[in-house]
């Protein structure tokens, strides 16, 4: 019975001996595992992390080209320039077929003044009809016989406007002013004409 009890004993003491050699192998065999793995890559980055601030910018720098590009599609375009002489023979024309009243006389004479005024740049405040046929007189540019032309119309137009309606023959107001039109055009083309021939000698 002792002796058994001394076996137990020294089993005992010889297990408890080898213990912490045990678990030095078990701590180096995992250690040894460990080290074996290999270690996790990095996350690659997302598309939104590598991109998110050029797709931005793109999508910004678009919506402002678009807005650019409707904003001068729709803008209102400015009125094109009516040379003055289109403008005073469309006035006119819409005058004709109707009859020579002082209503017709009064707007015809008006067009005929303020596309004379328009042609040589003249003063556009409000003159009467001796003090416009004045100072067309004395532009150079018109020369007297047209001058002379329009101040005849004018005043004719002023003497059936003011005075009692009486039975006498229409004047064709539409068509002699359409005439004096067509004289002011071309005296304006022989005046630049002239300013052309006298710029190429002198250069």
């Amino acid at each position: 019975m002792v002796e058994m009890t001394v076996r137990i004993l020294t089993a005992v003491l010889w297990l408890a001996a080898q213990a912490p050699l045990f678990a030095n192998t078990n701590y180096s065999r995992t250690e040894e595992i460990l080290k074996l793995r290999p270690p996790r890559g990095e996350i690659p980055p997302t598309f939104w992390e590598k991109n998110g601030l050029w797709v931005v910018s793109s999508g910004v720098a678009l919506m402002v080209l678009a807005g650019a590009g409707i904003w001068f599609l729709t803008r209102p375009k400015p009125p094109q320039a009516v040379p003055p002489e289109v403008r005073a023979r469309r006035a006119v024309e819409a005058l004709r077929g109707r009859a020579e009243d002082g209503v017709v006389l009064s707007r015809v004479s008006q067009v005929l003044r303020r596309y004379v005024t328009a042609a040589f740049e003249l003063p556009s405040e409000e003159m009467t009809t001796s003090e416009f046929c004045r100072v067309i007189g004395g532009e150079a540019r018109l020369g007297p016989q047209v001058a002379g032309a329009i101040s005849d119309f004018l005043r004719r137009c002023d003497e059936r406007k003011f005075t009692l309606p009486a039975p006498r023959p229409e004047m064709d107001a539409v068509g002699e002013a359409l005439n004096l039109i067509e004289a002011v055009e071309a005296r304006r083309a022989a005046s630049y004409q002239a300013m052309a021939t006298q710029t190429a000698k002198s250069s």
